[in-house]
């Protein structure tokens, strides 16, 4: 992309979600100026983003951006809100940053947004150009973030909750087998709240998106626990993508 004509104007940002150890993490970046003659001194972390080559649409850009960081392609990838706020690229560490790199650093940059899931465990991480490192964070660990990064993170972090009952994306997140309270763990961790254990069991049963494994846990103190997968025909030959996984005490847009 190095000699790719870049829009001043358009970029894409990533809010990259993983689960690990009933954990949600953020995948974010530190960033750092190419070539720089001293390091710039930077304490933020950001979101992985770019802005937009004029040869590609904005799904391309965002997979870029994505592929670049973890070497990953096709996996769960949505635009869900674009960001133009007048004021987005006005903190002075953000001006500092962007006179380091840009040509245009006065420019305003409208920004489109993209979620991104996927197994962290299987991700190596490929800080780029412009970061000097990549780190999964904590969602309740996250600090200030670069330009408007925290309300494009915490406005992906309200899509991914509603968009986990009525679709089921929330198997990205996971491996290719995992159990009942794996599962569970996942979606409570990402709702922030208990869900009753009978009540999830038979949703997720009913629904058909999962099924049962003939293998189970070994090397377990209690009873082992069946296996299960995530049943990706059953979504590929539906009439729709949307499936009724909403969660007792839950509202969504899709009842």
């Amino acid at each position: 992309m190095s000699n790719a004509i870049l829009n001043p104007h358009v970029s894409v940002d990533c809010v990259i979600f993983g689960f690990s150890r009933d954990t949600l993490r953020l995948l974010l970046i530190r960033r750092t100026v190419p070539n720089a003659i001293t390091e710039l001194d930077d304490s933020y972390y950001a979101l992985p983003g770019d802005l937009v080559n004029d040869s590609e649409d904005l799904h391309q850009a965002a997979g870029r951006v994505l592929h670049e960081l973890t070497g990953l392609q096709g996996i769960y990838l949505q635009q869900f809100q674009a960001f133009g706020d007048p004021g987005r690229i006005s903190k002075p560490k953000d001006r500092n940053w962007l006179q380091g790199v840009r040509q245009d650093p006065d420019a305003r940059v409208i920004t489109v947004a993209y979620m991104a899931l996927i197994d962290s465990q299987k991700v190596q991480l490929q800080p780029g150009s412009f970061s000097k490192e990549a780190v999964w964070i904590p969602i309740d660990e996250i600090p200030e973030l670069a330009f408007d990064h925290n309300d494009i993170y915490e406005s992906a972090l309200a899509a991914l909750r509603e968009r986990i009952q009525i679709q089921p994306i929330a198997f990205e997140l996971l491996p290719e087998k995992f159990t009942m309270a794996d599962l569970q763990s996942l979606y409570e961790t990402i709702l922030q709240r208990g869900l009753d254990k009978r009540n999830f069991r038979r949703k997720m049963l009913n629904s058909g998106i999962i099924l049962p494994l003939t293998e189970k846990q070994h090397g377990v103190s209690n009873k082992p626990a069946r296996y299960y997968s995530y049943n990706r025909q059953l979504m590929q030959n539906a009439d729709s993508q949307y499936i009724n996984l909403r969660m007792e005490g839950s509202f969504t847009l899709f009842q």
